[in-house]
């Protein structure tokens, strides 16, 4: 592109031999200096006049050019004349004027409007040095060190670009069609469309370029070609006078209808603001379309421009677009320049072009006139760091020369008119308040934030459009379907003309039936059935586009949701170890083993412990508890043993010792339980035959492990749990599994499997519960269908799979292929006799209630013998009060005979003889 500006711009020379340059009778000196505040000042300016833009902004910069001159602040010593030509959109014509005004010693140059044109002559301002300030060319690749005298006062389609991301995105497509013009303004255009949408994890799925000029019928061949594809999403950047062309073709075509999402540049809203009126043939054929519009802010100014429009004489519309703000705004900002340029004592002069001499001689052609603006590089600086308000906003450029606070209105065309959706700026992104009643805001542009009132698109709907169709363009929707060695219920290769069958092929065609749109699958084999194909380079190709999707059994990984999109997953899945077992042989003395021998010694032994303190404490008032000493000692083995089955018939009257028995038989009901339970367990265990229980043991030991061959297992146990990969073999089918896991470690086996539960799960059906699940699962996933990245069928099929679920079809298809035989999991741990440490904590609590029980006994027991002393049969007279007896023991000599002689005694007894005594004493007393 740059080669053939550089020989249009030759040419351009060239032809300035039919329009020679006559400077006669003049010696030509090196440098013409003009008066410091000279009177009047050439501006140049280009329009293409019969253009949607040039009508608007040539009557603006007349309109400016007369405001300035008659301004009594700005430029009062100095008018500006302006010079304008007709490039009639023509890169050759614009070029050609541009010398044409470089001749007149202009200082600036308004225009072009074509971003094709201003990369042209961009080379002749910076070789003279004449500031460019261009209110029309959007192209974001005019800007840096190769257009150092370019000035753009309009904004640039980065930022345009930036805003249909956006908004694209708010509606959650990935992908869009662009339509452009095939120029520097429409590829470049398009260009930071795609890299804007690239950012955010979207992209541009089809590049449709119309050549300038392009006919009816290579149009309508363009569109009916992105018909066929699946995005439903057009972008257009065209021209403004020839993109309604694109429109009345889609129309016809029936692509304005619903399903369908147009969105335009600023283009067609510069074609629509131009009139007053708009025209119902062309409303007809926008309905329902977004176009972008520069935000420009109400202001007085503004509307005293509007005021002023209708009584410009040489306008040819009714109404003016944006870029007349812009095209008005640029003569102003020169203004605002050169008055300052001027105040600080600056001066025209222009000087030959040493780089023309030695053209120059010898030829006709006279370039003394293309001379150099000397002050050019000033004058620059000082456009770039003038700030004022004007019709468009603030005007003010940043360290990039670019205007800052870029916005856009978001305009829906719908009926009869336009209607404003939201706004869009590089500070707030997308919103329903005016962009500068933010910039005073600190905005974090999260997508909660990010909100647009309701939208009428084409066909007069309110719902959000899909965005995408599946497409109608006759190619295969290819989907690689596994082909291994083993599990032949999951999935396999078939005779029948789908070529394929299983469980992962029923799910995925009951999920594509409930598709609202046709697809039609062809499968293709990813392996060659004797061994089992790599999953994961079965995911990468599906990423490289080498198929339009995978089925089978894929489990969704970390690594590979990063190349692919995964749908919802249609079976959970985890990996899980399995072991060998031993059933455990009959034992004559089995029942002994739920305890161990510590744990039956301490049982029996508080069996007796209990029996006595009961005892203790019944003895002096039931007389169940009384008799002869054998008698006796029957009755505590008998209790004792009698409370382990509830079976104990004596009478218990103490309150002490029904505490001690309620809180014992408690302490049995636990214990007897825990025996029954541990028993049961020992008498239908399979003992364990491998050292593996779990994760743990797993990674601890030394012996081999076995995981299916092609699945992800086999990196996850050596990257994730850092298994060495000697302990680690591969195994086939379900064949293998068997046998290595008969061999065991010493017969060049494995000592346990490690595998996905839903295989895991079919296995155990083959072996017919020969082999058991130790441990939980220690993984969480499951199997989906993978994708090309962005793939709007993996959303669609996520939402087939949940209503397959939610009617039961999932769970009926399931039952069809992957039925297991179920396998007791109770009987995967092994035996083990219960200890003194699972029952202590009973024991203790026991023990101290009855060591309390017989304290309170004792003191009880003790102030009724001190009451009951010797003396009172020989003194019944002498009866001391109670608190007196109940205090001298401490201190007075205990003889434990009697203490012994005094507990034999019912306490019956005892307490009649205390009460005889009391009425003796009180008689005495009286007499």
């Amino acid at each position: 592109m740059r080669r053939n500006s550089v020989n249009i711009l030759v040419f351009g020379l060239w032809v300035m031999v039919v329009m020679p340059l006559e400077i006669k009778g003049q010696s030509q000196t090196s440098k013409t200096i003009v008066t410091r505040s000279p009177s009047v000042v050439n501006v140049g300016a280009l329009f293409a006049v019969n253009s949607v833009i040039g009508r608007s902004a040539k009557p603006a910069v007349a309109a400016a050019i007369d405001d300035v001159n008659s301004s009594p602040t700005v430029l009062t010593e100095t008018r500006l004349n302006l010079i304008s030509y007709d490039t009639n959109c023509s890169g050759f014509l614009g070029t050609i004027e541009a010398l044409q005004l470089m001749e007149k010693d202009v200082v600036a140059m308004i225009g072009p409007q074509s971003s094709v044109i201003a990369h042209l002559i961009s080379h002749i301002v910076n070789e003279l040095h004449v500031p460019l300030l261009s209110f029309g060319a959007t192209d974001p690749t005019l800007l840096g060190h190769q257009h150092p005298y370019f000035v753009r006062t309009t904004q640039s389609d980065y930022y345009q670009m930036s805003a249909i991301t956006d908004f694209v995105l708010n509606f959650e497509w990935k992908e869009v069609v662009a339509i452009f013009v095939d120029d520097d303004y429409g590829r470049n255009g398009i260009l930071a469309l795609g890299e804007a949408l690239a950012k955010k994890r979207a992209k541009i799925s089809y590049k449709a370029a119309i050549t300038p000029g392009a006919s009816h019928s290579d149009i309508t061949e363009l569109l009916v070609k992105i018909n066929m594809m699946e995005s439903r999403v057009y972008v257009v950047h065209a021209n403004p006078d020839s993109g309604l062309e694109i429109f009345a073709l889609a129309k016809k075509l029936g692509m304005v209808t619903s399903g369908y999402v147009w969105i335009t540049t600023d283009w067609l809203l510069a074609v629509l603001d131009s009139s007053e009126v708009l025209d119902p043939k062309t409303m007809d054929v926008i309905q329902g379309v977004i176009s972008l519009r520069q935000h420009t802010p109400n202001s007085d100014i503004k509307k005293s421009f509007t005021t002023k429009w209708k009584s410009i004489k040489e306008k040819q519309t009714s109404s003016f677009n944006s870029y007349a703000l812009n095209a008005y705004d640029s003569v102003w900002l020169l203004a605002h320049a050169l008055d300052k340029f001027f105040k600080s004592g600056g001066s025209i002069t222009f000087s030959n072009d040493s780089k023309l001499g030695h053209i120059t001689n010898g030829s006709k052609l006279q370039f003394s006139a293309l001379r150099i603006f000397n002050e050019g590089t000033q004058l620059l600086q000082t456009i770039l760091a003038a700030t004022f308000a004007g019709l468009s906003g603030n005007v003010k450029f940043d360290q990039d020369k670019k205007l800052m606070h870029p916005a856009y209105d978001l305009v829906n065309i719908g009926g009869t008119g336009l209607r404003t959706v939201g706004y869009w700026s590089n500070h707030s992104g997308l919103s329903t308040s005016a962009p500068e009643s933010s910039y005073a805001k600190h905005l974090n542009n999260s997508s909660n934030d990010q909100r647009l009132y309701s939208v009428i698109w084409p066909g007069g709907m309110s719902k959000r459009p899909r965005g995408w169709v599946y497409p109608n363009n006759g190619k295969p929707f290819r989907v690689a379907v596994p082909y291994g060695y083993s599990y032949k219920e999951v999935v396999t290769k078939d005779k029948s003309q789908k070529g394929v069958r299983g469980y992962c092929i029923d799910v995925f065609e009951a999920a594509v039936n409930l598709l609202p749109y046709p697809v039609t699958p062809e499968y293709f084999l990813y392996g060659d059935g004797q061994r089992n194909p790599s999953y994961s380079d079965l995911v990468r190709a599906v990423a490289e586009n080498k198929y339009d999707a995978a089925v089978g059994d894929i489990t969704i990984i970390t690594n590979r949701t990063r190349i692919a999109d995964f749908t919802q997953p249609y079976l959970e899945s985890g990996l899980v170890i399995v072991v060998p077992l031993n059933k455990s042989k009959p034992k004559s003395w089995a029942f002994l083993r739920p305890f161990t021998v510590e744990m039956w010694l301490v049982s029996g032994g508080f069996f007796l412990f209990i029996g006595f303190v009961v005892w203790f404490l019944e003895h002096r008032s039931n007389e169940e508890f009384r008799g002869p000493p054998l008698g006796q000692i029957v009755t505590v083995l008998w209790f004792s043993f009698s409370t382990m089955f509830f079976s104990h018939r004596e009478k218990i009257v103490s309150t002490l010792a029904r505490f001690v028995l309620i809180l014992w038989l408690f302490v049995v009901l636990i214990i007897t339980s825990s025996y029954t339970a541990s028993l049961t367990s020992i008498l239908t265990v399979q003992q364990l035959t491998s050292t593996i229980e779990g994760i743990d043991s797993l990674i601890s030991s030394n012996d081999p492990i076995g995981v299916q061959e092609g699945t992800f297992s086999h990196n996850y146990l050596i990257q994730e749990l850092n298994i060495p990969e000697s302990r680690i073999v591969p195994l086939r089918d379900e064949v293998e599994y068997l046998n290595a896991l008969h061999l065991g470690p010493e017969g060049g086996g494995v000592a346990a499997i490690v595998d996905e539960l839903p295989y895991v799960e079919l296995f155990m059906r083959y072996s017919k519960c020969e082999f058991r699940i130790v441990g939980q699962e220690f993984t969480k996933s499951g199997w989906g269908f993978a994708f090309p990245r962005d793939s709007p069928l993996a959303i669609d099929l996520s939402t087939a799979i949940l209503q397959l679920s939610e009617n039961g079809d999932l769970q009926r298809i399931h039952d069809k292929w992957l039925s297991t035989t179920l396998c007791s999991q109770t009987s995967i741990l092994e035996g083990k006799s219960l200890t003194l440490d699972n029952f202590w904590g009973l024991f203790l609590v026991c023990g101290i209630t009855c060591f309390i029980s017989i304290c309170i006994f004792f003191c009880r027991m003790f102030c009724a013998y001190r009451r009951y002393t010797p003396d009172e049969e020989a003194a019944p007279g002498i009866v001391e009060p109670d608190s007196a007896t109940c205090s001298r023991w401490f201190f007075g000599a205990i003889s434990f005979k009697d203490v012994i002689e005094f507990y034999d005694k019912k306490e019956e007894v005892i307490k009649q003889k205390l009460r005889r005594n009391t009425r003796q004493v009180i008689r005495d007393s009286e007499t």
